[in-house]
């Protein structure tokens, strides 16, 4: 009796130092997860940029701008990219929003909606337009060779990153960048599905061959 109740408090005695062993085991496992994760996070990230501020705008025709007033707050505030896409002048709406010249062959554009149609004295067909932030409609109608393109789609806060790069023309280096970014990232997001599927096979294999 007295052999078996030394080997039952010195099992108890053991159990703190078999615990807190197993939780640095499981803590070391889990910092490699976590590194992981957070990669494959930031790979999805970038290639989402690469996506949405580059290769897209350029495949598509598509030209970008900055936000930079509070006329079309709060959906796109100061800082808003948008993604202009051409678009035939007769096949424009009401609710449409559409970059324009604010003066025909000029290079400032403004970014507001239609909200009704007008005629001119030669009897051109007009735009109506206004800020979603403001009162009064713009003071002068767009005519058809103002109009730039329609909203494609609008990506937050990442004019502020085109705006610190430069609005030139990127050209094709950045759109090879831009694909290699997404093919490195691809490779990796793959690679690690891949590790994560084939880890719990070789254990299971491991447990049946002992």
């Amino acid at each position: 009796m007295g052999e078996r109740e030394h080997t039952r408090a010195s099992n108890q005695e053991n159990l703190p130092a078999q615990e807190a062993a197993a939780k640095a085991g499981g803590a070391r496992r889990a910092g490699p997860a976590v590194v992981r994760l957070f990669t494959l996070v930031l790979l999805m990230v970038l290639v989402f940029a690469a996506l949405a501020l580059i290769l897209v705008p350029r495949f598509t025709g598509s030209q970008t701008y900055t936000v930079l007033t509070n006329s079309m707050a709060p959906k796109y505030p100061p800082g808003t990219f948008l993604v202009v896409k051409p678009a035939a002048f007769g096949e424009l709406k009401s609710g449409d929003i559409v970059t324009f010249q604010l003066e025909s062959g000029k290079p400032a554009v403004e970014t507001h909606r239609i909200v009704g149609f007008g005629t001119s004295q030669t009897g051109e067909k007009t735009l109506i337009t206004r800020g979603d932030n403001n009162d009064i409609n713009d003071p002068n109608p767009v005519r058809e060779p103002q109009v730039r393109g329609k909203l494609f789609y609008a990506v937050p806060y990442a004019g502020f990153v085109a705006n610190a790069l430069g609005n030139s023309d990127r050209g094709l280096w950045a759109s090879v960048g831009a694909a290699a970014l997404i093919g490195y990232g691809a490779l990796l997001i793959f690679r690690t599905l891949r590790s994560r599927r084939r880890k719990p096979g070789r254990e299971t294999s491991g447990e049946k061959s002992a």
